[in-house]
């Protein structure tokens, strides 16, 4: 019996099996990659968006006159507990890799900074006020410039936050 054209065959057989899976993983690698990308882009969106949505909520609340100084902090706590930021924040501790959540923890801070500065009386606009605000867009900015390098989209030469003393831009006070 000739073994050369069994051999021959076998070996084609081993070849294209082994070309097949060996595409099939680099697909799924792709695939895979892909998908931890719309994920962390869908935290991140929740994220900015989250933040966004809060920090005018406690702007609007500072500005608003309450019966008392109780119902303020009353008000304020409730925005930020209600206002979704511990759920986000969470997820971005689970999928976003460290040096995002470093910079999302820095926000959330801030944040936090401003919520217990209106409920401690700090007027709107003063100099604490204006302070806790633009820490709070520095580390808005750098936590956006983490995560865009992150999803590989690069980073913006505009600052999304202006800096609350910028007499050029229209949304300074």
């Amino acid at each position: 019996m000739d073994w050369l054209p069994l051999l021959s065959t076998l070996a084609g057989a081993a070849i294209g099996i082994g070309s097949t899976l060996i595409a099939d993983r680099n697909r799924w690698k792709r695939e895979d990659v892909k998908d931890g990308l719309r994920l962390r882009l869908d935290v991140y969106t929740q994220y900015t968006t989250t933040v966004k949505v809060l920090g005018e909520t406690l702007r609007a609340l500072a500005e608003r006159e309450h019966p008392s100084d109780d119902d303020r902090a009353r008000a304020l706590r409730e925005a930020f507990r209600d206002s979704g930021l511990a759920v986000a924040s969470e997820r971005m501790w689970l999928t976003a890799p460290e040096p995002v959540v470093k910079a999302s923890n820095s926000v959330f801070h801030c944040l936090r900074r401003i919520c217990d500065g209106y409920i401690d009386g700090t007027p709107l606009n003063s100099p604490e006020d204006r302070a806790r605000w633009e820490a709070r867009g520095t580390a808005a900015a750098r936590m956006r410039k983490l995560m865009r390098e992150d999803l590989g989209v690069g980073s913006l030469a505009e600052r999304h936050s202006p800096l609350l003393d910028d007499p050029t831009h229209p949304a300074t006070p």
